[in-house]
């Protein structure tokens, strides 16, 4: 009999989403060819929307949830793994259609596996998690399409959640000029302490009428959407990008044409899920070089599974700091 790990799954009892933690075995975990001992995931907005039935993320209940996690290959039919090998896996279907990373053992397809790089931990790995990796591929596609430091200032929104907070760590770190857009008044000093030059408060933030406003920001970082996306568009400088990857406030874009084919704004769709494997690589590569966010230790929380209700809450409520890392480590 295989032995028995901790795992939160989520189930749909009467009608009703909801989710705690259980003993699993791994002959019940969904197939793959990589058995990984889980050492941390972590906490993104869309494991609340899924762990919870806020959204219609969870394709198929019972389902262990966790969009993303960091251990060691504990065994492989992949020859591209072995036993020991410090691996990350984020994306697919991980959490959504397959039992995911809230769990001592994750049993994954060998093609969603990436090398750990050696400069990162596993617990720095699930600091960085998902949210992370989808800032760091922000900022390479707005680069990819023409920013650099001494455009202009670059504007990071939702400044406080995970996207946010590691998006202004890696842009400031990065010589960038950078405005952090938040909802709560009281962050500002720990918004500073990650490198933002500035601290704008969205609450009674004036976000005009016309289709243009003033040409304010050469880049864009933005976990929000809704009406915040749609201001950005009309207050971007000439050429700027922006980086959408949210959808914290809305899913609808208002907007007109004019910021694109008079500015040549350019909106950029941010991709953490079926982001090819190659670009993963790299992404990872260089979140441990050039990319690392250095102040990890200061946005990371550890929590344990027992605690994770409570960490879907406090996200859907707003009400997010930084990183939640869930210690998943069987003894």
């Amino acid at each position: 009999m295989s032995a028995l790990f901790r795992a939160f799954r989520v189930f749909d009892e009467d009608g009703r989403v909801r989710g705690r933690v259980v003993a699993a075995t791994i002959d019940e975990l969904s197939p793959g060819d990589v058995v990984i001992k889980a050492a941390y995931s972590s906490v993104n907005y869309k494991d609340a929307l899924a762990a919870t039935g806020t959204g219609k993320i969870i394709r198929r209940l019972p389902l262990i949830a966790g969009i993303d996690v960091s251990g060691t290959v504990e065994s492989s039919a992949d020859a591209r793994f072995a036993p020991g090998d410090r691996v990350v896996v984020t994306g697919y279907d991980l959490g959504v259609a397959h039992d995911g990373g809230y769990a001592g053992r994750v049993r994954v397809p060998g093609e969603w596996v990436v090398s750990l790089p050696p400069e990162l931990t596993p617990f720095d790995a699930m600091a960085i998690g998902t949210a992370g990796f989808t800032a760091a591929l922000s900022v390479v596609d707005m680069e990819r399409n023409g920013l650099a430091p001494g455009i202009g200032p670059v504007i990071v929104t939702g400044a406080t959640g995970g996207v946010g907070s590691i998006a202004v760590q890696i842009l400031a770190a990065r010589g960038y000029q950078v405005t952090a857009l938040t909802g709560k008044d009281s962050e500002r000093d720990y918004l500073l302490s990650l490198g933002a030059r500035d601290v704008l408060s969205r609450n009674g933030l004036d976000r005009g009428t016309r289709p243009l406003e003033k040409a304010t920001w050469a880049g864009a970082v933005d976990a929000v959407g809704g009406d915040t996306l749609a201001w950005l568009t009309k207050t971007m400088m000439y050429n700027g990008a922006i980086a959408s990857s949210g959808l914290a406030g809305g899913t609808h874009l208002q907007t007109t044409v004019l910021p694109f084919i008079l500015r040549g704004v350019k909106l950029l769709g941010i991709d953490s899920v079926m982001c090819p494997m190659a670009t993963r690589r790299e992404i990872w590569r260089r979140l441990a070089e050039d990319l690392k966010p250095p102040s990890l230790g200061t946005i990371a929380r550890t929590i344990e599974m027992d605690a994770l209700p409570d960490a879907f809450a406090t996200l859907l409520n707003g009400g997010a700091r930084g990183r939640f890392v869930v210690n998943v480590e069987e003894a």
